[in-house]
């Protein structure tokens, strides 16, 4: 069946998402070593894309560790820092399939509060027809719920979705509900997919080769 719509993750597709590497530039591989191995920082990050306050479970977790306090709470006040950079082509991607009239969705765990924060650095991710966002659905990929309220959402059947994401649990929990999917590993396998797929010309998607 031909695809009627394009679903994005965004961490590592649009936007670039490595905590340690933040932090060994902001306070030195050794101690983002310790911290790491004393706190659980991923667990707590799991949490805000629940829908956990993101400044009331960042802040919490230092109080909790006050050793490492200082460094956990820059999670909340330098988040965009740690979220950065985007990649641009990708998100000429994102533009190119709109402007084909392409409908493209957004499904990412990403919590309520940061989400906001990414909104006003990032203004492309106001550009997507439907964003599922599990902070604000409680629910989280890979969880089958997630995908079922995409599909509930949009009304399209899923064998007509076409997602990528770059973690391939997430997309093996997406094409066991029958969707199309793409293990995001760059821009250009992406830009080379939807060409395949009929969705963009080469010409459309050259700005990722």
């Amino acid at each position: 069946m031909p695809i009627d719509a394009v679903i994005f993750d965004i961490g590592r597709v649009l936007i670039d998402w490595q905590p340690e590497r933040f932090f060994d530039r902001v306070i030195g591989p050794e101690r983002r070593r310790a911290m790491f191995r004393t706190v659980d920082l991923y667990t707590m990050n799991d949490g805000i894309d629940r829908g956990d306050d993101f400044r009331g479970a960042v802040y919490g977790l230092a109080e909790a560790h006050p050793e490492f306090a200082d460094a956990i709470r820059l999670w909340h006040d330098r988040w965009v820092e740690m979220a950065s950079p985007h990649f641009p082509a990708s998100v000429h991607l994102l533009h190119a399939l709109r402007a084909r009239g392409v409908p493209v969705f957004a499904l990412t765990n990403f919590g309520v509060g940061s989400f906001e924060v990414a909104r006003a650095a990032y203004p492309f991710l106001d550009d997507f027809d439907r964003r599922y966002i599990s902070g604000c659905l409680k629910v989280m990929k890979p969880e089958p719920e997630i995908y079922r309220i995409v599909e509930e959402d949009c009304g399209l059947a899923p064998e007509c979705l076409l997602f990528t994401d770059d973690k391939p649990e997430n997309v093996a929990a997406a094409a066991a509900r029958g969707w199309a999917t793409h293990l995001f590993d760059g821009p250009e396998g992406w830009a080379a997919r939807l060409v395949q797929e009929g969705l963009l010309s080469p010409e459309e998607a050259a700005h990722a080769a």
